[in-house]
């Protein structure tokens, strides 16, 4: 099924300029698209030629993820790329987190309808491009054409404000000029293999996301399939002691933790509250406990799940789930409690206040 492409609300799209945060020669990274034989290596060259004049990205503390909880200090993880930012899971986004000096790049995983995993948060794609239409439904070649910053301001995700708040509308398209460094192509939605291969030496956050079929309802069978490329593909890519793996439906885990069986998972909605309120025990591939700060209004940072966590050497990282808590003191109120890690929206901002609070280097 072919995406449905949303009409421009103006014929006057503005010229997109770079955030405040960005210096003119920050650059993007190039994925390696030097593999063969796989769907989405066909039809992916990621960057643009003006990224292959720029250097590499810092390497962070920890390429593994037993590596990184062991360095024993806050870590900061982006979520998204840092979607409160710059735009939701593009590779604009993923590089500009990786020059902050973000430990941890985070994203969500779909499937498209030729099976190609791709980064992206919702089952459609009408939050963040110009068009509409399930993910499920798309082959990547639909997808890779759409625009995936059409939506992305300031105030993201509103949808009402004027058009020049959209500031990287129109780059992928190539009717805007792009920030210095990047190309169109770092503002579509891009694959999984790619945001692997562009950041080798980041640890990744992966959450295998839950689509719906026809019938609304979470499909499991869909999802099992998920669970089975991702494995294939960190397998091949060499990735299994760089990524974490978590999904809210414990199917999913134990169907990936089945054909992956070395690589570090969170626990999903079924076996945290089991640990937590009955302590029936976690897989031992469960390293970290990935959760929100509240869920349907009750408190989950609370005294007695934070000292279970740590006496069983668990790392807890958090994802805030309100839009005041995408603010550096929130983060930092988050690690005086403590807990291990923030997957924040803003993870430049959270670097700069940890770093100024003296809690990393």
């Amino acid at each position: 099924m072919t995406a449905t492409v949303v009409a421009e609300p103006s014929p006057t799209t503005p010229v997109a300029t770079a955030p405040p945060e960005e210096p003119a020669s920050e650059p993007t990274p190039v994925a390696d698209d030097s593999e063969e034989g796989n769907v989405e290596d066909e039809v992916e060259e990621v960057g643009s030629e003006e990224a292959d004049m720029l250097p590499p990205v810092p390497t962070p503390a920890a390429s593994t993820v037993r590596e990184l909880l062991a360095l024993g200090r806050p870590l900061v993880i982006g979520h998204a790329g840092g979607d409160r930012s710059w735009p939701h899971s593009t590779m604009y986004a993923f590089s500009q987190a990786a020059y902050a000096g973000v430990d941890v790049l985070e994203m969500d995983l779909q499937m498209t309808a030729d099976r190609v995993l791709v980064v992206h948060h919702d089952d459609t794609v009408d939050r963040t491009t110009n068009a509409t239409g399930r993910v499920r439904d798309m082959t990547y070649e639909e997808l890779q054409a759409l625009d995936n910053a059409y939506w992305w301001s300031e105030e993201w995700p509103s949808h009402d404000l004027a058009p020049e708040a959209y500031s990287y509308r129109g780059i992928r398209t190539g009717d805007v000029a792009p920030p210095a460094g990047y190309g169109p192509d770092d503002f579509r939605v891009e694959t999984f293999r790619a945001v692997a291969q562009a950041f080798p030496e980041h640890v990744l956050d992966v959450e295998i996301k839950t689509p719906a079929g026809d019938d609304g309802e979470d499909d499991i069978d869909f999802i099992l399939e998920m669970a089975a490329v991702l494995a294939a593909d960190i397998e091949e890519l060499g990735r299994t002691d760089s990524v974490v793996v978590v999904s809210f439906r414990d199917e999913a885990l134990i169907g990936f933790r089945e054909l992956a069986p070395d690589v570090v998972t969170s626990p999903g909605q079924d076996a945290l509250p089991a640990w937590a309120f009955t302590s029936v025990p976690l897989h031992p591939n469960d390293l970290t406990l990935q959760v929100p700060p509240t869920f349907s209004g009750l408190d989950v940072l609370t005294p007695d799940l934070l000292g279970k966590a740590a006496d069983e050497g668990l790392a807890v990282w958090v994802w805030p789930n309100e839009d005041w808590q995408e603010d550096p003191d929130y983060y930092a109120e988050l690690i005086d409690l403590p807990v291990q890690g923030v997957i924040a929206g803003r993870p430049a901002e959270a670097v700069e206040r940890f770093r100024a609070d003296g809690d990393i280097p």
